[in-house]
C-alpha cells in the first residue's frame, strides 16, 4: 500500500479537479498545509538567530517577565489549539483505517498544525523576552492565512450538508473559532503597543517589583506554563544541593504580598463598614473584611478546585470505556461506511472516535494533567491568599497591641499569653482555614457527582455503598473532635511537666547537693506519666481514625458489589466493577477530609471571635496633651518673646562645647527658675477600676533639673511616671507639658502669642520623647549595643561616656563577642544588674529633653549606685541640662536633688527643695536622716571585698567560658569536617545532604521495642497483599464467564437456563470475597493500632533515658551546657517524637507500599510495563533527591524566621510603656513588617516548592498511566486485569508525592532523635561508691571532724586544677571562715565536700571516712550546705523544706522559728502547704534565703556549709542569719565561705586562700596582728 498525500483507492480519481479546485476535498487540505508551513519557514532562522544571540545578552532580572497584553489569553487558546489539533489527529488516523488506502490528507495538516501551533509559542515567548514586539508580524499573517484556509474547508463542507453530527465539521469549527480569537488577540497587542502603523510606539517599564533585583520570588511574573509547572523553581530547587539555600537566596516578596499591602486591603475594608454601620457599638465583622479583601483570590481559586474535581471524574469513565472496548475494539461495524463518505473520505461521529481503545488512553493522560495542573494551581491561590490575609491579620493586631492600654495588660484582661496565642496560633488557624476553605463546597459538588455516576453504572446497588459512607462519616467527624480535646490535654500535661523540668534544671546544683534528685526526677516521671495516659488516648484515636479512612471504601465496595450479585439482573461487567471501584476511591477523600474542614471551620469561628474581641479593647487615651494641645496658656508664649535674641547666641556658643550633641534636638531654657516642664493639676488616676490609684495629685517638673520621687514600697511612685506618661486612665485633672522648646525649633526666637497654637500637624511632629528607664528592666533581642542606641544614630563618644557612666564596660568585655552579643530572652541571659544597667543606659544615651528612671538602683549595689549617680545622672546628664525625673529608695542621693516630691499611700506627701521640707516638715526629714545614717553605716561596711556586681560577673564568666570551651571543641570538629570536604570538593556536601538517617530510624525504631516493630511490618505486608488479593479476585469473578454473543442470537430460552446456572456460579464468588474484605478491614485496624502504639512506646522510653541520663550527670554538664539546649530537648524535640513522628511513619509506609503494590500489580497484568519503569524510575529519584534537600533548607527558613516574629511581639507587648514613652512606634512597626514578610517569604517559597513536587510527581503517575494504559491495549490481555492495572495505576498518582513529601518530614523529624540520642551518650556521676551503704554507722557524720590531706581538684579531666595540695584539719563544733578574692578556690572546696567535682589527689576524711569512698547519695544526704543564691521549688512550704517528707511539722516549725520566717508563714493561707510560686518569686530574696536556712536546719547534720551566702541579702537579714548561726549551730562544725570579711571575724579559724592553694591560716585574732598578712589588709578594705 503506497503512501500518497490523497491515497488511491479503486474507482476514486483523488486527483481530478473537473468540479472545481476546491471542491476537491483533498486540494482543499493541502491548501490547509500553507500557513503552518509558511510559519515555520519564518520563524525557525529568527528563532535560531535569535538563541544565538540570546547567549550572550545579560539575562536582567526582568527582560522575562515583560508581558504583551492579553498574554494569558493568548497561552490558554493556544494551548486550547493543540488540544483541538490532537482531536484532529486522532481522528484522522482513526478514519484513515476505514479506508482502503492511506489517506495522507487526513491527518498530516493536523500533526503540521500541531507543529505549527507548538512554535508559535515558543517564538512568541521568545519575542516576549527579548521585548521586541515587531517581530509579532508574523504570527499575526499566519493567524490570519489560517483562518482564511479554514474558513473554505468549513464553508465547503457546509455545501456539502455535512453537520454537527459529524466530528470533523466540529473540529473545523472549532479551529476557525479559534483562529479568529488568536488573531483579534494579535490586533490587541497592535493596538495596545502600536508598534507598528503608528507613529510614536509606546515605552513600556516593567513592573515595580521586577526593577527591584531582591524580588526572587517569580510566579506571579512568569508565563502561564512556568505557572503551572513551576518552571522557575527548578534554579533555586537544583541549586539547594550545592550549597544550602539562604535567606538572601529567596529575597522580598513582590509588592501585592507584603504584609503592608495587604493590611492596607484589610483594614480599609474594616474601617469601611465601621462607618457604614448605624449602630457604632456593633463591632465590625471580620469575616466581611476578609471577603471583601480577598475574596476574588478565594473564588478564583475555588474554580480551579471544581475544574480539577470534574476532571477526576475522567479517570474511572476512560477506565471503563477501555476495559468495554478492548475486546470488540478488532470486528468495528463496517456496514455504514459507504454512507458516510463525502468527498471521497470517510467522516465519523464523535462516538465512534469515543469508541477507540488508543483514543481513550490518550484522552486520559490529558485529563489527568489538566486536572493535576488545576488542582496545584487551587492550591497554590488559596496558599498565596492564606499568607496575605495573615501577614495582614499580623500587622492588625501589632497595630492594635501598640494603642492597648495599659491598665488592660496590668489588670490582667490581656495577658501576655493571649496576645502570644493571638499571633502564634489564632492567625494561623485563619490561615489554614483558607488554605482549607475551597474544600468546604467543592467536596459536597463531587461527592453529589460521584453518587450520580455510582448510580449510572451499577444502579441501586450503588446507592448502599454510599449509604455505608455516609453513615461512616460522622463517626469521622466524632473522632476528629476527640482528637482536638485529647491534643490540648496532652499540651496541659507537657507543659507542666516542662515547668518541672525548667525547675529541677535551674536548681540542679541544690538537687545534686542535698541528694534530691531522684525525689525531684519522679515529681517530673509522674506528670510524663499523665501526659503518656494522655497521649495512648491520642494514638487510639489516630489510629481510629486512620483505620476508618483505610476501612471505609473497603465496606462500601464490599457492600455494593455483594448486593449488586444479589439484586440486580444483570451481570457485573470488568469496566463497571473497576470503573467503580476508581470511584469509590475517589469518593473516600473528601469524605474524610470533610471532617477535617469542618473542625477547621470551627476552629476559624472560634479565632475570629477572638480577634474581634482583641481589636475591640481598649485603647490608650489619645495623647492630645502630649502634644501640648490641651490648654496650654498664651502667658508662656509671651515671656519668650522678648529674650529671643540672647538665646540664639547662647546656643552657638554652646554647641562648640559639647559638639558631639545632635543640634536640634536641646536648647537651653531661657529662664531656668520659673519654667516647669510638665505639670500636673488635681489629678486622679486609675488603672483601669474605678478606685483611683493616685488622687489629688498636684506636682510640678521644673525643666532642667533633677527632681526625685521617694516614698515607701507601693506607694505610687511608678503609677506617678506612667500617669505623667499618659498610660493610666484619668477621672479628673489635667497633665501639661511645656510645649515651647519645640516651638523654637520651627521658629528661631521670635515667638509671638498666637504661634502657641500651632497646628495640631506641626506639633505631632515634634512632640516630646521621653527616655524611660522602667523598674523592671526590659531587653530587645538584639545585640547590646542595639539595646542601648535604640534606633539613634551611632555616636562613638557619646556611647562610650554612657557606657563608663553606666560601668558596663566590664561587663561588655565578658561576653563573647562584646557589644556585638545577642542578648535578651533568646540570647545570653544577664543578671538583674547588669539588664537594669544597660535600660539606664539606653535612657542616657537618647538625646530627649526629659529622663524618667524608675528605680534605677534596685539590683545594683552600691558602689555601682554611687558611680551611675555621679557619673550618669549628675554629670552626663545635667551637663546637657536635661530634665530628670528620678523615682529611688535610696536617700542618701536627696542631697543632690533640685525639687523632691515625697509620696504616701498614692498621693503626694511634700514637694520641695530639701531645704524646704528641713523647714517645713521636721518629722520627715528626721525620719530620712535616721534612714540615711543607716544606709551610711552600711556604706562603710559595703566596700567589701567582693560586690555583689563581681558575683554577677564572675557567673557571666563562668557560664562563657565553660561554654567557649565547648565550643571550641567543637569549632575544632567543624574545621577538620571543612578541610575533608574540601578535599572531595562537591560530591561529598552534596551526598551529605542528600542522604536519608537511616541510623536515626533504626534508633527510633528499636526504642519502640522489636515485637512491635515486627508486628507493624508483618501486618503491613499483610494488609497490603490482602487487599491487592481483594481486588484481584474481584477481576477474576468479574471476567469469570463473560456470556459469548452468540447465545443472544440463537433464541431467548436458551439464555434463561444459561442464567440460572450463570448466575449460581456468578454468586460462588462473593464468600470468598467477602472474607477477604473482612480480612482486609481486620488489618487495617491492627496496622493502625500498632504504628500508633509503637510511637508511644518509642516515645515513652527515649524521655524516660533522657531525663535520667540528664538529672544524673556531673555538675560540669550543666556549666558546659547552655539550659537552653537542654530544655529544647525536652520541649520542643520531645514533642516532635511525641506526636509528629508516629503520624509521618504511618503515612510513608502506607504510601510507598501502596505505591510498590500498584507497580507490581501493573508489571504483572502487562510486562510490557517495566521496560518503561526504568526512565521513570530515573526520574523520581532526582525529582525526590532535589526536592528533599531543598525542602529541608526552606523549613529551616521558616522555622527560624518565624522565631523573631512571634519574640518581636511578646517583647513589644513587654516593653509597651517604654516604646510608647520613646515615641518608637513607627520604628517597630517597620521593624513587624519586615519579620513578617521575611517569614512570609519563606513560608511561600515552601509551600511553592511542594506544588514543584506535586506537579511533578503528578505528572509522572500520568505517564506511568499513559504506559500502563498503551501496554495493555497493544498486547491486549484479558479486560479484567487489564481494568485491575489501570485503576491501581489511578491511585499511584495520589501517592507519589506523599512519598516524597513523608520522606522529607521524616528526615527533619529525625533530627529530633538525633539530638536526644547526643545527649543520651553523657557521662553519669558514679553514684556507687566503694563502700556499702550498711558499712556506714546510721548517724555519720556523730561529731563533724574534718581532715584534709593534700587534695588536688579539678573540674573537669581536661582542664587545670583549681584546688592545689590543700591540707586543714577542723575540729567538731569549730566554726571556721574562709576567704579569699574571686577565682581563689573557695566555692571549689565547698564542691568537693561533696564530690561535686573531680578529686583526682588526696582524700577528705570525714569522721574517719574517706568521702570519695562513700556513695553519693549518703554522702550528700548526710551534710548540709546554704547555697549563695537562694533556690525555692515551686510546690509547697513544706515540699521546699522536706521534699522527702520525713520530718514531723514540729521539726519543720522549729527550723522556720529559727529561721524567723514563722510568723510569717502562720500567717499565709496554708501555713506550711502554703503555695511557692515559681522561683518562689512571691517571696523577697532576702525571706527566700532565709528559707534556705531553714532547709539546712531541717536535715540536722553536724556539718554546715555557708557558701557566700549572705551576698543578697539586706543587713537586717544578715545580722538575724549571724545570730541563727551562732546559736542554733552552736554545736556544729559550721564552714563559711564569706564574701564580707566582717562576717567572720568572730570566726574561731580563718582560712585565706589565694589562686587554689591556702596562704594563711589560723585564729582571726592572731591573723590581724600580723601587719603584713593578706586577712588584714582584707579586713582594711572592708573598714
Amino acid at each position: 500500500m503506497a503512501l500518497s498525500f490523497c491515497g488511491n483507492d479503486r474507482g476514486s480519481n483523488a486527483y481530478s479537479v473537473d468540479n472545481g479546485v476546491l471542491d476537491n476535498g483533498c486540494f482543499v487540505d493541502a491548501l490547509n498545509l500553507v500557513p503552518h508551513v509558511f510559519l515555520l519557514f519564518i520563524t525557525f532562522p529568527i528563532l535560531f538567530i535569535g538563541w544565538g544571540s540570546q547567549s550572550s545578552k545579560v539575562q536582567i532580572h526582568h527582560n522575562t517577565w515583560l508581558h504583551f497584553p492579553g498574554h494569558n489569553l493568548r497561552w490558554i487558546l493556544t494551548f486550547t489549539l493543540l488540544f483541538v489539533h490532537v482531536c484532529e489527529i486522532a481522528e484522522g488516523i482513526v478514519s484513515n483505517t476505514q479506508m482502503e488506502s492511506n489517506h495522507l490528507h487526513l491527518f498530516m495538516p493536523a500533526l503540521m498544525g500541531f507543529i505549527a501551533a507548538t512554535t508559535s509559542v515558543v517564538y512568541y515567548h521568545n519575542i516576549e523576552t527579548a521585548n521586541f514586539p515587531k517581530l509579532l508580524l508574523a504570527l499575526f499573517i499566519y493567524w490570519i492565512l489560517a483562518f482564511i484556509t479554514k474558513m473554505i474547508k468549513l464553508w465547503k463542507f457546509a455545501e456539502a450538508s455535512l453537520g454537527v453530527q459529524h466530528l470533523r465539521f466540529c473540529i473545523t469549527a472549532l479551529l476557525v473559532v479559534l483562529y479568529g480569537l488568536l488573531m483579534a488577540v494579535e490586533i490587541n497587542v497592535i493596538r495596545v503597543r502600536k508598534y507598528v502603523f503608528f507613529a510614536n510606539p509606546q515605552r513600556v517599564k516593567p513592573p515595580e517589583d521586577l526593577q527591584d533585583l531582591g524580588v526572587r520570588f517569580l510566579q506571579p511574573f512568569v508565563n502561564l506554563l512556568s505557572k503551572a509547572t513551576y518552571w522557575w523553581m527548578n534554579p533555586l530547587i537544583i541549586g539547594a544541593h550545592k550549597r544550602p539555600i539562604e535567606l538572601k537566596k529567596i529575597g522580598k516578596l513582590p509588592i501585592a504580598m507584603r504584609a503592608l499591602t495587604n493590611y492596607l486591603r484589610l483594614k480599609d475594608s474594616y474601617e469601611e463598614q465601621r462607618q457604614n454601620t448605624e449602630d457604632p457599638e456593633k463591632s465590625p465583622s471580620i469575616w466581611k473584611s476578609m471577603y471583601r479583601a480577598f475574596g476574588g483570590s478565594i473564588l478564583l481559586s475555588s474554580t480551579f478546585r471544581y475544574m480539577a474535581d470534574l476532571l477526576g471524574f475522567a479517570g474511572p469513565l476512560c477506565i471503563s470505556g477501555i476495559v468495554e472496548h478492548l475486546n470488540n475494539s478488532t470486528e468495528i461495524d463496517k456496514t455504514n461506511k459507504t454512507g458516510n463518505m463525502t468527498f471521497g473520505v470517510y467522516f465519523m461521529s464523535s462516538t465512534e472516535l469515543l469508541q477507540n481503545t488508543s483514543v481513550l488512553a490518550v484522552l486520559l493522560f490529558l485529563a489527568l494533567v489538566l486536572q493535576r495542573t488545576f488542582l496545584q494551581a487551587s492550591y497554590y491561590v488559596t496558599i498565596e491568599t492564606g499568607i496575605n490575609l495573615r501577614g495582614a491579620l499580623l500587622a492588625m493586631i501589632y497595630n492594635k497591641i501598640l494603642r492597648l492600654s495599659t491598665s488592660n495588660m496590668s489588670m490582667g484582661e490581656m495577658t501576655l499569653g493571649q496576645i502570644n496565642n493571638l499571633v502564634a496560633i489564632e492567625t494561623n488557624q485563619l490561615m489554614w482555614f483558607l488554605f482549607l476553605c475551597p474544600n468546604l463546597w467543592a467536596m459536597p459538588v463531587q461527592i453529589i457527582m460521584g453518587v450520580i455516576l455510582l448510580y449510572y453504572l451499577l444502579g441501586d446497588s450503588a446507592l448502599i455503598g454510599a449509604g455505608v459512607i455516609l453513615l461512616l462519616a460522622p463517626v469521622q467527624y466524632l473522632i476528629a473532635t476527640k482528637l482536638a480535646d485529647t491534643q490540648k490535654s496532652t499540651l496541659d500535661y507537657s507543659t507542666d511537666r516542662l515547668k518541672k523540668t525548667t525547675e529541677i534544671l535551674k536548681g540542679i546544683k541544690l538537687l545534686k547537693l542535698y541528694a534530691w534528685e531522684n525525689i525531684f526526677c519522679d515529681r517530673v516521671e509522674e506528670t510524663r506519666g499523665k501526659e503518656l495516659t494522655s497521649l495512648k488516648t491520642f494514638a487510639l484515636y489516630t489510629s481510629m481514625s486512620i483505620f476508618l479512612n483505610a476501612a471505609i471504601p473497603i465496606a462500601a465496595v464490599l457492600a455494593t458489589f455483594v448486593t449488586h450479585a444479589y439484586i440486580e439482573e444483570v451481570r457485573l461487567s470488568p469496566a463497571k466493577a473497576f470503573a467503580s471501584l476508581a470511584l469509590f476511591h475517589i469518593l473516600v477523600t473528601p469524605l474524610f477530609l470533610l471532617s477535617t474542614v469542618v473542625r477547621f471551620a470551627v476552629k476559624a469561628l472560634v479565632s475570629v471571635q477572638k480577634l474581634s474581641e482583641f481589636l475591640q479593647s481598649d485603647e490608650i487615651g489619645d495623647d492630645s496633651w502630649r502634644n501640648g494641645d490641651m490648654s496650654m496658656p498664651l502667658e508662656v508664649g509671651k515671656k519668650y518673646k522678648y529674650q529671643g535674641d540672647t538665646k540664639a547666641i547662647n546656643r552657638k556658643g554652646r554647641y562648640r562645647m559639647d559638639n558631639y550633641e545632635q543640634p536640634m534636638r536641646r536648647q537651653l531654657r531661657p529662664t531656668e527658675t520659673e519654667d516647669v516642664a510638665v505639670q500636673v493639676n488635681d489629678g486622679f488616676f486609675t488603672w483601669g477600676s474605678n478606685l483611683s490609684t493616685l488622687s489629688d495629685i498636684n506636682i510640678r517638673i521644673p525643666t532642667g533639673q533633677l527632681t526625685m520621687i521617694v516614698g515607701q514600697v507601693g506607694c505610687g511612685k511608678s503609677s506617678l511616671l506612667l500617669a505623667m506618661l499618659g498610660e493610666m486612665q484619668t477621672i479628673s485633672g489635667k497633665v501639661f507639658w511645656s510645649k515651647m522648646p519645640d516651638c523654637e525649633i520651627l521658629f528661631d526666637g521670635n515667638i509671638s502669642g498666637h504661634d502657641t497654637e500651632l497646628s495640631h500637624e506641626d506639633r505631632s511632629k515634634n512632640r516630646y520623647s521621653v527616655a524611660y528607664a522602667t523598674q523592671k528592666s526590659w531587653l530587645l533581642n538584639a545585640t547590646v549595643e542595639e539595646n542601648i542606641t535604640f534606633g539613634s544614630p551611632f555616636n562613638k563618644q557619646r556611647y562610650k561616656a554612657v557606657i563608663d557612666a553606666c560601668s558596663l564596660q566590664p561587663d561588655i568585655d565578658l561576653l563573647p563577642f562584646g557589644d556585638q552579643t545577642e542578648i535578651g530572652e533568646r540570647g545570653i541571659n544577664l543578671s538583674g544588674g547588669q539588664r537594669q544597667r544597660i535600660c539606664v543606659a539606653r535612657a542616657l544615651y537618647q538625646n530627649t529633653n526629659i529622663v524618667f528612671l524608675d528605680d534605677p538602683f534596685s539590683a545594683l549595689d552600691i558602689h555601682l549606685s554611687d558611680h551611675l549617680m555621679q557619673e550618669g545622672i549628675l554629670k552626663f546628664l545635667q551637663d546637657d541640662k536635661r530634665t530628670l525625673v528620678l523615682v529611688t529608695h535610696k536617700l542618701q542621693y536627696l542631697i543632690h536633688a533640685d525639687w523632691i516630691i515625697a509620696m504616701k499611700d498614692g498621693s503626694v506627701l511634700r514637694e520641695g527643695t530639701l531645704k524646704d521640707i528641713q523647714t517645713h516638715d521636721v518629722e520627715l526629714y528626721e525620719h530620712w536622716k535616721t534612714l540615711m545614717n543607716r544606709h551610711d553605716q552600711e556604706l562603710e561596711k559595703d566596700t567589701e571585698l567582693e560586690s555583689q556586681t563581681t558575683l554577677e560577673r564572675k557567673t557571666l564568666r563562668r557560664a562563657f567560658y565553660s561554654r567557649e570551651a565547648k565550643n571550641q571543641i567543637d569549632d575544632e570538629d567543624e574545621e577538620e569536617e571543612v578541610e575533608e570536604d574540601e578535599d572531595d570538593n562537591m560530591s561529598t556536601t552534596t551526598s551529605r545532604r542528600s542522604k536519608i538517617p537511616w541510623k536515626m530510624c533504626c534508633r527510633y525504631l528499636s526504642s519502640g521495642g522489636f515485637l512491635m516493630v515486627f508486628l507493624m511490618v508483618s501486618s503491613k505486608l499483610a494488609k497490603h497483599s490482602v487487599m491487592v488479593a481483594i481486588d484481584y479476585w474481584l477481576a477474576a469473578w468479574t471476567s469469570s464467564n463473560q456470556i459469548p454473543a452468540d447465545y443472544f442470537v440463537n433464541g431467548t430460552n436458551y439464555t434463561k437456563n444459561y442464567d440460572a446456572t450463570q448466575i449460581a456460579e456468578h454468586r460462588s464468588y462473593v464468600p470468598v470475597f467477602i472474607i477477604l474484605c473482612g480480612a482486609a478491614i481486620a488489618l487495617c485496624l491492627i496496622t493502625s493500632l500498632t504504628v500508633e502504639f509503637l510511637g508511644v512506646a518509642a516515645a515513652t522510653n527515649l524521655h524516660h533515658d533522657l531525663l535520667n541520663k540528664i538529672i544524673h550527670a556531673p555538675i560540669r554538664f550543666f556549666d558546659v551546657t547552655p539550659l537552653g539546649q537542654i530544655l529544647n530537648r525536652f520541649s520542643a524535640d520531645t514533642n516532635i517524637i511525641d506526636q509528629h513522628i508516629p503520624p509521618t511513619l504511618e503515612s510513608l509506609t502506607r504510601s510507598t507500599l501502596l505505591c510498590l503494590s500498584a507497580i507490581g500489580v501493573i508489571a504483572f497484568v502487562t510486562p510490557a510495563f517495566l521496560i518503561a519503569l526504568v526512565p521513570l524510575a530515573v526520574a523520581f529519584y532526582f525529582i525526590q533527591k532535589y526536592f528533599r534537600v531543598a525542602s529541608k533548607d526552606l523549613q529551616d527558613l521558616d522555622d527560624s524566621t518565624q522565631l523573631p516574629l512571634l519574640c518581636h511581639f511578646s517583647e513589644t507587648a513587654e516593653g509597651l510603656t517604654t516604646i510608647r514613652a520613646f515615641r518608637h512606634e513607627a520604628r517597630f512597626k517597620q521593624r513587624m513588617l519586615e519579620l513578617t514578610d521575611t517569614n512570609n517569604t519563606a513560608y511561600l517559597f515552601l509551600s511553592a516548592a511542594n506544588r514543584w513536587l506535586e506537579v511533578r510527581t503528578d505528572y509522572l503517575g500520568a505517564v506511568i498511566v499513559l504506559t500502563a494504559a498503551v501496554a495493555a491495549i497493544w498486547t491486549s490481555s484479558q479486560s479484567g486485569l487489564v481494568g485491575l492495572g489501570l485503576t491501581y495505576a489511578l491511585t499511584v498518582t495520589n501517592y507519589l508525592n506523599w512519598v516524597v513529601r513523608n520522606l522529607a518530614d521524616l528526615e527533619v523529624q529525625m533530627a529530633a532523635v538525633k539530638k536526644v540520642n547526643s545527649f543520651l551518650s553523657t557521662e553519669s556521676e558514679n553514684y556507687e561508691g566503694s563502700m556499702d551503704v550498711s558499712q556506714v554507722p546510721e548517724d555519720w557524720p556523730q561529731h563533724g571532724e574534718i581532715k584534709i590531706h593534700d587534695l588536688c581538684v579539678r573540674y573537669d579531666c581536661l582542664l587545670k586544677p583549681v584546688l592545689k595540695h590543700v591540707n586543714a584539719h577542723i575540729n567538731p563544733g569549730q566554726k571556721v571562715g574562709i576567704c579569699g578574692r574571686t577565682g581563689s578556690g573557695k566555692s571549689s572546696l565547698s564542691l568537693a565536700f561533696f564530690n561535686m567535682v573531680d578529686v583526682f589527689e588526696g582524700k577528705i576524711v570525714i569522721d574517719g571516712i574517706d568521702i570519695c569512698k562513700l556513695p553519693l547519695q549518703t554522702l550528700r544526704s548526710r551534710l548540709s550546705i546554704i547555697l549563695q543564691d537562694p533556690v525555692l521549688f515551686s510546690g509547697s512550704i513544706r515540699l521546699n523544706l522536706d521534699p522527702e517528707c520525713t520530718c514531723s511539722d514540729d521539726r519543720l516549725w522549729e527550723a522556720l522559728e529559727i529561721a524567723q520566717l514563722k510568723n510569717m508563714v502562720k500567717a499565709l493561707p496554708g501555713g506550711l502547704d502554703a503555695v511557692v510560686t515559681e522561683g518562689g518569686e512571691n517571696f523577697s530574696v532576702g525571706q527566700r534565703q532565709l528559707f534556705c536556712l531553714a532547709r539546712a536546719f531541717v536535715r540536722k547534720s553536724s556539718i554546715l556549709i555557708m557558701d557566700e551566702a549572705t551576698a543578697s541579702i539586706d543587713m537586717a537579714t544578715e545580722n538575724i542569719l549571724q545570730k541563727v548561726v551562732m546559736t542554733a549551730f552552736a554545736d556544729r562544725t559550721v564552714v563559711t565561705i564569706a564574701h564580707r570579711v566582717h562576717t567572720i571575724l568572730t570566726a574561731d579559724l580563718v582560712i585565706v586562700m589565694k589562686r587554689g592553694s591556702i596562704m594563711e591560716y589560723g585564729k582571726p585574732e592572731i591573723l590581724m596582728e600580723q601587719e603584713d598578712s593578706l586577712f588584714a589588709s582584707f579586713v582594711k578594705a572592708d573598714m
